[in-house]
């Protein structure tokens, strides 16, 4: 598949007729199709968990593909909720509307939703990077003194979130996530978390991609742990040029730090309505979203992990 960044018009509303999504979240519109649900990625951006009035075109598309592109490497590796992405396979009402689905579509079994988001950190970046100023520590979790913003962690380290479809996502405790999913399942979630981060990493280093930070959602499927939502995208993750990488400083990105850094010169107050984005904007972070997919997926040598050697 070719990406490259285009002045057609953004996708923010999904319209498909009489079909109606059961669920319209920050980015995506689900649709229920039983035992399984329709993802469809618009092209609606969010900061600060904040729903802009201005759309990026082709973003859907990007986030589609890449999370494609790793769901399909973990096949047989590590449950899922992926069937497909090609619209043939989904069901025939919606294959009438093929023009608006493709590429920006994935057909998944359907799953039930862990409210937390299984965030990993390898770097000191963000809202990280504020409580360790303060604290010393990232999510109550202690880090070594003397660190330096974007500085790479001894370890990565696994710093859940509430998960909120409205309003702002908080970081929380590992003892909170206990509280909220159970012993066990926060266990068996913090060690899937890690190990995907780890192994999906390694390989992001030899496209020339250093993965800051990202989040992971998960959820049940016929009593089993799998991993949902979206997958190590410029939405979920933030992306740092590898080439370009200097600990001390803030990063250049390939992903939504150049937005929230735009919005932070203005006088906002990070509530709803967001503020426009001004159209070169735009054409900066679609572009940087586009790169994020070219230097992450070849289609021509397609990623492939082997059980065996899973880490």
């Amino acid at each position: 598949m070719t990406m490259k960044w285009t002045r057609e018009p953004a996708v923010t509303t999904v319209d498909l007729g009489s079909l109606k999504p059961v669920h319209r979240g920050k980015v995506r519109e689900m649709f229920d199709l039983g035992d399984r649900m329709l993802m469809v990625a618009s092209d609606r951006i969010s900061a600060f968990d904040v729903i802009l009035p201005s759309g990026i075109p082709g973003k859907g598309k990007v986030l589609t593909a890449i999370s494609r592109a790793w769901f399909e490497a973990l096949l047989g590796v590590i449950p899922t909720h992926y069937i497909s992405c090609d619209v043939k396979d989904f069901p025939s009402a919606f294959q009438a509307y093929s023009e608006v689905l493709t590429a920006r579509s994935t057909l998944v079994r359907k799953a039930r939703r862990f409210d937390v988001e299984c965030v990993v950190r390898g770097y000191l970046a963000g809202s990280g990077w504020k409580e360790y100023q303060a604290s010393g520590t990232v999510c109550g979790l202690t880090l070594p003194s003397g660190l330096r913003v974007s500085d790479k962690l001894p370890e990565p380290i696994f710093t859940p979130a509430t998960k909120a479809d409205e309003g702002h996502d908080e970081n929380i405790s590992f003892e909170r996530m206990e509280g909220i999913v159970g012993e066990d399942a926060a266990r068996r979630l913090r060690d899937l978390s890690l190990s995907v981060y780890r192994n999906l990493t390694e390989y992001c280093a030899t496209r020339g991609i250093l993965v800051a930070d990202t989040k992971f959602e998960f959820g049940l499927i016929d009593g089993e742990i799998a991993l949902i939502d979206e997958v190590l995208t410029p939405d979920s993750s933030r992306f740092w040029p590898a080439d370009d990488y200097q600990p001390g400083r803030a990063q250049d990105s390939f992903d939504k730090q150049f937005i929230r850094d735009y919005l932070e010169t203005l006088d906002w107050d990070k509530t709803p309505p967001g503020p426009a984005l001004p159209p070169e904007i735009v054409e900066t972070i679609g572009r940087r979203y586009v790169e994020a997919y070219r230097r992450l997926v070849d289609p021509e040598h397609p990623l492939r992990f082997r059980k065996e050697t899973w880490k």
